[in-house]
């Protein structure tokens, strides 16, 4: 029941936050100076030519009337036209929105990878050069933003040693039987590997730029939580019974301090998603992010309300995924 009681409130604050978003969202790019209109048209329109433009974008009314009428098509499941690319804001956001997930779900599994792992080798191994040099290197790795690693990263294999590709999603040369947009699964679903190669080689470069500074985040609080787990009494218990370190620290000590790292890691994914914005810019990779930066620049209002309501949600997704995933492994919650 406290579980139920705990998702139920989830829910009510994500929708709360949702309501709250859209309304920011939408007098702040409306306030800003700039008309897209006026960018849409050639330089030789004239007044009558920017007076029906604007009236058929309904940007001649008060923005509460503006407000409630794109909140009137969203609830139907409309989220406008864009203004770039006349073409229907909801089927532009999902026909990218697979590519963003397949990146940063990507790069969230190399810095679960190797945040755990580091943090594992480092509890293992306590008071030694080895947790001295994990605890450096998770130091070096947070002082860099991930746009940095990525630069390097291109500089690094994409110019000096070439070896991985730094743009795209995937060859273009490449046949594409694809149904969906989800490449990643879908080749590997089809047993197309040559493809699934390929994409995934595309897709490297980007997840490692994500992935760097989550891993650090994650091997520093993992790592921590298992150096005061381990001195707890049933841990201590289960290295009198003679147990191994490795069977100590994996099956005694972990299970309870992955629970903090859990929580952090629904948080980081959510900044992670948010932050392929710039990622998927650099590396040109044909995501939400790649297309938001476009829309920004365009003035393309509908597109950017629909992006940033998309994101929101995934936000909110993601928190609530968490909080149950949490619920569920603590069993204080579990069995409250």
């Amino acid at each position: 029941m406290q579980l139920f009681r705990i998702l139920t409130l989830r829910l009510v604050t994500a929708a709360i936050t949702l309501i709250g978003v859209a309304v920011v969202v939408f007098v702040v790019i409306r306030v800003v100076p700039g008309n897209p209109i006026a960018m849409m048209l050639p330089p030789g329109a004239n007044e009558a030519d920017i007076a029906q433009l604007t009236a058929l974008y309904g940007l001649d009314k008060s923005i509460f009337q503006q407000f409630l009428i794109w909140g009137g098509g969203v609830l139907q499941g409309d989220f406008g036209t864009s203004i770039s690319t006349r073409q229907p804001v909801l089927e532009l956001v999902l026909g990218r929105l697979p590519a963003t997930l397949e990146l940063s779900v990507m790069a969230l599994v190399i810095a679960v990878l190797v945040g755990g792992t580091a943090a594992l080798v480092g509890t293992a191994r306590r008071g030694t050069r080895a947790e001295a040099a994990i605890d450096v290197g998770s130091g070096m790795a947070l002082s860099v933003p991930d746009f940095l690693w990525g630069l390097l990263l291109i500089l690094t294999f994409g110019v000096l040693w070439p070896v991985l590709p730094i743009s795209g999603r995937v060859t273009p040369a490449l046949d594409l039987p694809f149904s969906s947009n989800f490449y990643l699964i879908e080749s590997l679903l089809r047993l197309r590997f040559d493809l699934w190669a390929d994409i995934a080689g595309h897709m490297l470069l980007p997840s490692l730029a994500l992935a760097i500074p989550l891993a650090a985040i994650i091997a520093q609080l993992l790592k921590q939580s298992l150096k005061e787990t381990i001195h707890l009494d049933y841990v201590t218990l289960a290295r009198t019974k003679g147990y191994s370190e490795g069977h100590v620290i994996l099956r005694e000590a972990l299970p309870n301090a992955v629970l903090p790292t859990l929580t952090l890691v629904g948080v980081q994914f959510t900044f992670l998603i948010g932050g392929t914005v710039i990622i998927e810019r650099l590396f040109s990779y044909e995501g939400l992010g790649n297309m938001a930066i476009d829309a920004v620049i365009n003035r393309d209002l509908p597109l950017i309300q629909g992006i940033v309501i998309l994101f929101a949600v995934i936000f909110a997704g993601v928190n609530l995924a968490v909080d149950l995933a949490y619920g569920l492994l603590n069993p204080r919650l579990r069995h409250g």
